[in-house]
Parts: C-alpha cells; structure tokens; sequence
C-alpha cells in the first residue's frame, strides 16, 4: 500500500460530495457516518479509499462528478440542506441536480444575491477558511442618513460577541435624509456580521445583497432565483484566488 493512498477520512467524505470539510467532521461526530459497517464517531481517522466501503446514514457513499452553480438567492429561502427545514431551501432551485449540492457558505433567510452551490468539498473549504480572505461585495440599505463618524467606527472595527469585526471596505454610495446605501466589503464573515455591526452604530438595515463573490459579481441576466453553472474558467479561477498552488478538481471528478 503506498503512503499517498492513505487520507483523512473527513477529506475523503468531502471528496464525495457530502458536505465541506467541516461538515463532514459534524458528520463524523455524530455518528452519521461508518466504514466497512463499522460506526465511526472520532475525526482523524486514515483510511484508504479504495479499500473502503462509506456509508452516510445506512446509504452508500461514493464519488460523484463536481458540479458548480451560481445562484441568485431571494428572500425568504434558507442556506441548508436539513430537509426539515420549516424555510424554503436555497438549494430547492435545482432539485434537477442529481448531485447532493450545498451552499458555499451562508445567506441568511432575510438576505438577498449571489451565493454558490457545489459538491466540491475542497473548494467549499478553501472558499469559507478564513485564512484565504475571498472578498464578497454587499449592497446594504441603512436607516438614517449615516454619518462620517459612523462609517470611521466601523472602518477601525466593531466588537460583538464573536469578535472584533472588521470589514475590508466601506463605500458610501448613497445618503438620504431617512436612509443611506452603503457597499460594504468582507473577507471573514461571522455570522449576520453586517447587520450586527451597522446596528451597533444605530443605522439597522433594511435590505441586504450580496453583490460580488471574488470575481463573480451580480450579473442583470441572472435574475432573482435564477441560476447557472460556472465555466471551466470560473473554476479554475476560484481555486487560485485561495492558492496559486492548489490542485485543479479533475474533470471526471476524481
């Protein structure tokens, strides 16, 4: 058995298409997840792929082609794949899909704009780490006419619960007597960062959108709750903008 045959057994389940790195180590911990009808509920595991038979809640596991979407999430549509969610499901648009896809990250239900959609786990784990800053654009509307002062507090960072917050940008698009329009640039979003941050300053929004992810940015043709796939192009581009040096996804999925 060679050494480079042996992998991680979370690395291996986002290979699959089960979910990012991260949540297949949610898998693991749970107990959803057994190799050769063995339960396993520790990460770390090493295993060989070839070797192995997976199953994810008593059903087979097994390398599917990676698929790669845009999507142009609306209101009202949650970011999950919990089938018992009580939301409509961001990933409801492309039941067609034969894939099991997820989101790339987060939207919340009263957030609107772009958000992808694979099975590439890799990806999704380059995409949401930290430590890869990719930059997503927001267009937020604000109450009040925001002041000066208030778009410096947040420039030099807002301390809520998970952190100080620190946006990338702050551009100021728009101020009206009643409301101001801000684009607000991100690389780590903690959750519902934005709305918590422009609430510490007393300008709550009133409507958010993701607008930009990287390079892709908010096109007119894709209208709201419309989708399409990426381009090869595309790919290859979200990969490197994490690293220069990480590995291509193989066409056939392998």
């Amino acid at each position: 058995m060679k050494d480079n045959q042996i992998e991680r057994l979370h690395k291996v389940l986002a290979q699959t298409g089960l979910g990012s790195r991260r949540m297949c180590e949610t898998l693991i911990n749970s107990g959803r997840i057994s190799i050769n009808g063995k339960r396993i509920t520790k990460t770390g595991h090493m295993v060989d792929p070839a070797k192995i038979e997976i199953m994810c809640d008593g059903e087979p596991v097994k390398k599917q082609k990676k698929v790669y979407y845009l999507l142009n999430k609306p209101k009202g549509f949650v970011c999950t794949n919990a089938k018992t969610s009580k939301d409509p499901r961001a990933i409801d648009f492309l039941r067609q899909v034969e894939q099991r896809i997820y989101t790339i990250g987060r939207l919340d239900k009263n957030s609107e704009g772009l958000i992808l959609l694979t099975n590439d786990g890799e990806l999704a784990n380059l995409l949401t780490h930290p430590r890869y800053g990719i930059e997503k654009t927001y267009r937020v509307e604000v109450k009040g006419r925001i002041t000066d002062n208030a778009i410096q507090i947040l420039k030099k960072g807002v301390w809520i619960s998970h952190g100080k917050a620190s946006p990338t940008g702050i551009k100021v698009v728009r101020r009206r007597h009643r409301s101001s329009t801000l684009e607000i640039v991100l690389r780590e979003g903690k959750n519902r960062e934005i709305r918590r941050i422009l609430a510490k300053v007393s300008h709550p929004v009133i409507s958010l959108k993701r607008i930009k992810i990287g390079f892709l940015k908010d096109d007119l043709s894709l209208k709201t709750g419309r989708y399409r796939k990426l381009t090869d192009t595309e790919i290859k581009r979200l990969y490197s903008l994490a690293s220069p040096c990480t590995k291509k996804p193989d066409k056939r999925g392998k």
